[in-house]
């Protein structure tokens, strides 16, 4: 099946920016990658991602996709780029903030990543990053090419689920946990020896909701400071949180969340606390 009969290009594309296009897969390789790592990705992008659309010099519309790390998580960022073949990887030597940036430009969006994500019904689950999602699909399904033609509201795509069950029925939503944590997710001991598992952003209380109920507990989201929260340090809890980032199969963590990961779990496993709970061999 040929790719542009699958995933069919979003808008219309001068030939000349196909040919400036960073090389790309065989077209069954692209229908046939992971919805994991699709999945792991969308959740990465939610935290430590964007979708860019400004105003070039002349009045037109540029548009593209970065994702941001510290460099000290540039093998995160590789191994992306190796699996996608998608995109221009940047790298900033500042001595006070060091980062990697992967740049995806808007004809890779076009031809390649967002009609993946719609192939596979895949999207954002995060207020910001779906909103710029479906602002840039209608300024790329109606080839609105001057920033100053962009409505002032648009047609959605994609919605975000109505509560947080629905969260839970998403078919890529534990793989996008999985990217999300790898972005905002913490994996420490605290200073009274209790190991902890953390989720943080932004107010989403549906989303956090949703947490509750995959890793089954009962504790609190913590809304202070204009944050969400999701926090367990209990025996039972701990167990579950081991239990789904090592033995349900799914996308790996990786980067600088794997090595955390991996430390933490050594700890726990030295702690009179917590050395009984069911570890992978590591």
């Amino acid at each position: 099946m040929l790719l542009f009969i699958v995933l069919p290009r979003i808008g219309n594309i001068h030939k000349n920016a196909i040919k400036k296009t960073s090389r790309i897969l065989d077209e069954k390789d692209y229908i046939s990658m992971p919805v994991s790592f699709l999945s792991f990705l969308a959740g990465l992008i939610d935290g430590d991602g964007y979708i860019q659309i400004t105003k070039s010099t002349k009045g037109f519309i540029t548009m593209k996709l970065v994702i941001s790390l510290h460099l000290n998580d540039l093998s995160t960022l590789e191994y992306i780029h190796s699996t996608l073949k998608l995109g221009k990887l940047n790298v900033y030597r500042d001595l006070i903030n060091p980062r990697c940036k992967l740049v995806i430009n808007r004809t890779e969006l076009q031809k390649i990543l967002f009609p993946l994500f719609l192939y596979h019904n895949i999207f954002f689950l995060t207020e910001t990053r779906i909103n710029q999602f479906n602002l840039a699909m209608f300024i790329l399904k109606n080839d609105i090419k001057l920033f100053n033609e962009i409505p002032l509201k648009v047609e959605n795509i994609f919605e975000l689920p109505k509560n947080a069950n629905d969260y839970t029925l998403l078919h890529f939503f534990k793989n996008w946990i999985v990217g999300f944590t790898c972005s905002e997710g913490s994996f420490f001991i605290k200073t009274n020896n209790d190991g902890c598992f953390q989720l943080k952003q932004r107010i989403h209380t549906n989303l956090f909701e949703a947490f509750k109920l995959v890793f089954n507990t009962n504790r609190k989201i913590d809304t202070t400071n204009g944050f969400s929260q999701f926090s367990v340090s209990s025996k039972s809890d701990i167990q579950t949180v081991i239990n789904f980032f090592s033995f349900q199969g799914l996308h790996p963590l990786i980067g600088l969340k794997y090595i955390q990961y991996i430390k933490w779990l050594s700890d726990l496993k030295n702690s009179t606390r917590y050395n009984k709970l069911n570890y992978p061999n590591l």
